[in-house]
């Protein structure tokens, strides 16, 4: 699974690359705060089965929160995507909407994947303790930069607050460091750049026992290529 809400230069993503995207290997795509950055991609996720965005957004936004992929061995993988309600734009709070949704996804699937999009930690690691023992893993994405708190909680849920960022590193979470050093001090509007340089793959591999529960979790952080 593969979040991305910025491929196309740093904001967004197009029809092009997500499908670029699933024929590298990308089972499925999860979006965020800026799934609908570029206009093209509402009709592409109208009819998109593995390219899905925020369940907790308005319920008219093109596209939807949930999919269920096939493993290579065969097995059902629903992969949920949920938005934080803490600083982000939300429909609905995310724990008002994510019971039905690890329902519907479990009636369907023995594995269940959560990417959480948000931006506060304590939002991220408050769902996953919440959904401990009912998903297979929790994975917070959005603020692009790896945490070190991976672990398999006590009912057998995978979590990591934030998977880290695939990009440049020689930057500011991906952005030009001059350019977004020049608006933190004066404050002044600038328009970002994708930075160039340092890329790395980051991620995480979780494994999982048949019963649907993880029993692993490593952070996966390498250069590129």
């Amino acid at each position: 699974m593969v979040n991305g809400e910025n491929v196309a230069d740093g904001r967004g993503i197009t029809p092009r690359l997500a499908d670029r995207l699933l024929a590298a290997g990308a089972d499925a795509i999860t979006l965020g705060n800026h799934a609908f950055a570029r206009d093209e991609i509402g009709p592409y996720l109208e009819r998109s089965e593995r390219v899905i965005r925020p369940a907790n957004l308005p319920a008219a936004a093109p596209g939807r929160g949930l999919c269920v992929v096939t493993a290579r061995d065969g097995s059902a993988v629903a992969v949920i995507n949920l938005m934080g309600s803490l600083t982000l734009t939300v429909a609905a709070a995310p724990f008002e909407v994510v019971d039905g949704l690890v329902e519907e996804a479990r009636e369907r699937a023995a594995f269940v994947l959560v990417d959480f999009h948000a931006e506060a930690t304590s939002e991220k690691v408050g769902l996953a303790r919440w959904l401990d023992g009912r998903v297979t893993a929790v994975v917070g994405t959005h603020t692009h930069v790896q945490t070190a708190d991976a672990r398999i909680l006590p009912g057998g849920t995978a979590a990591i607050t934030d998977a880290g960022m695939t990009g440049p590193h020689d930057s500011v979470i991906g952005v030009e460091a001059r350019l977004a050093i020049h608006r933190m001090r004066t404050g002044l509007p600038v328009r970002f750049q994708t930075a160039e340089g340092g890329v790395r793959i980051e991620g995480v591999v979780i494994d999982c026992a048949p019963s649907g529960l993880a029993t692993a979790i490593e952070p996966l952080v390498r250069p590129y290529p």
